[in-house]
C-alpha cells in the first residue's frame, strides 16, 4: 500500500506522462482489452468443455444453467469484440 503522499506523487507522474505520451496510454488500453478478450475466450472453453459432463453429472437444470451462462458469455464477447488482424 502507498501511503497518501506516494499514491499523490504517483498520480501526478501518471498525469504528466498521459499528457506528454498519449500513444503509451493507448497501447496500455489496447493491453487491458486484449486481456478482457483473452479471459472471455478461456472462459467460453471451459464453460463448452464441462458443459456435457455438468449435464450427465449434475442434471438437465445444470446443464440449462451453463448453457444460459454460455449465452450471455457470447453476449460479452460480442459485445467487447475486437478485429483481429
Amino acid at each position: 500500500m502507498l501511503s497518501k503522499e506516494d499514491q499523490r506523487r504517483f498520480e501526478q507522474i501518471t498525469r504528466q506522462l498521459r499528457e506528454s505520451d498519449p500513444q503509451f496510454f493507448a497501447r496500455l488500453d489496447q493491453r487491458a482489452r486484449a486481456r478482457r478478450g483473452r479471459y472471455l475466450m478461456l472462459l467460453t472453453i471451459v464453460l463448452w468443455a464441462s458443459l456435457p459432463a455438468l449435464t450427465v453429472l449434475a442434471g438437465r437444470l445444470a446443464g440449462a444453467v451453463c448453457a444460459v451462462v454460455l449465452m450471455a458469455n457470447a453476449g460479452l464477447m460480442w459485445r467487447f469484440r475486437r478485429r483481429w488482424l
